[in-house]
């Protein structure tokens, strides 16, 4: 084994168990991860200056700048990101003043909403309209057993398929600590339309008691955006919780190179992710949903929208200053990963020659 391979398998089995070793970087992969390297898009994501924008700290639009500022492709934001700074609460005027900032810096703005009722899909997708933004993340937040819970959901998807259609709108559901991979598969394929797909978080698979990679082995097929972080697993009870780091720090358990390398390569011919978020989430707790032994059809608990509390010995004035510092590590992070990538590759390439 040459060098470059050995140091690719040391990147990619990071935080991994060994029980699916790393491919061999060989020139076509190597062409190929280069070719991925060069169209990935890399978005901003409200969450990491959370505290900021929850305080007016900074603004939604200021968001933009963060964006243009770090050259990213665009931003992720949530309709209540801001609360009364929020879209949701922006008039007519300032949403196309919004639209106008986003265009002007070449920025594309994804929305979110943390739900898939009705009266929360119709609100996103007006404010859609007026943004000119056509992809919308959603997910659910049901409580009852997993078969109810399952019928909800699907009934929710097949009038989101409608409006998609009807406004030329993309839905990606996120696998949010409450289900399975296999089980938002499972919905996705019934259903079997083409603007409905899955965004992959690349650590909520946690709460539902299961592991990273073969979450993401069995989403693969339907994954259309990705929200990067970092995250310590904790155990709790017959299942796991996790807790916001900073990704690619010591505390960090996700195999984060191996993800973004798989998620790289998904689409034959052209790049199926469009949208790789950064959304750190330093100091998030999120506890266990789903366990080990839970029964054949278990209970799922009601879920509140995310949240991240502030940690012990923090004030909300040091809270806010240092999200500012876990955003810029975030970034410099994936680029510094993304930059390896691509050099072994180049170096691959290069030996062939």
């Amino acid at each position: 084994m040459n060098c470059i391979q050995a140091r690719f398998n040391s990147l990619l089995s990071h935080n991994t168990d060994g029980s699916c070793p790393p491919p061999v970087l060989t020139p076509q992969l190597a062409s190929k991860l280069i070719d991925r390297l060069a169209q990935l898009r890399l978005f901003a994501h409200a969450y990491p200056l959370l505290s900021n924008l929850t305080h007016g700290r900074v603004l939604p639009g200021e968001l933009l700048d963060f964006a243009y500022r770090h050259e990213l492709q665009g931003l992720s934001l949530h309709l209540l990101d801001g609360e009364a700074n929020s879209l949701s609460n922006m008039n007519p005027h300032q949403l196309l003043e919004f639209r106008d900032k986003a265009a002007r810096l070449g920025l594309d703005v994804h929305l979110e909403i943390s739900s898939t009722r009705k009266e929360d899909v119709d609100q996103v997708i007006a404010i859609a309209n007026v943004l000119g933004t056509r992809n919308i993340r959603v997910y659910s937040r049901y409580e009852g057993h997993l078969s109810r819970v399952m019928a909800l959901i699907e009934t929710d998807l097949r009038y989101l398929a409608e409006q998609a259609d009807l406004h030329d709108l993309f839905f990606d559901f996120e696998q949010h600590e409450e289900l399975k991979s296999h089980e938002i598969a499972q919905l996705l394929q019934r259903l079997d339309h083409p603007r409905l797909h899955a965004l992959f978080d690349f650590g909520n698979m946690i709460n539902a008691c299961e592991q990273p990679l073969p979450a993401l082995q069995q989403l693969a097929p339907h994954i259309r955006q990705v929200h990067m972080k970092g995250v310590r697993v904790v155990p709790e009870q017959n299942g796991f919780g996790h807790y916001g780091v900073l990704q690619g720090s010591v505390e960090d358990h996700l195999p984060s190179a191996r993800m973004v390398f798989e998620l790289l390569m998904l689409g034959e011919h052209e790049p199926q992710v469009i949208a790789f978020i950064l959304e750190q989430e330093n100091h998030y707790i999120a506890p266990a949903f789903r366990q080990s032994d839970e029964a054949a059809d278990p209970f799922i608990d009601y879920r509140e929208m995310s949240e991240t509390a502030l940690p012990p010995g923090y004030c909300v004035e040091r809270m806010m200053d240092e999200e500012h510092q876990w955003a810029n590590n975030q970034i410099r992070y994936v680029r510094d990963l993304l930059g390896e990538l691509k050099m072994l590759a180049q170096l691959t390439l290069g030996e062939q020659k």
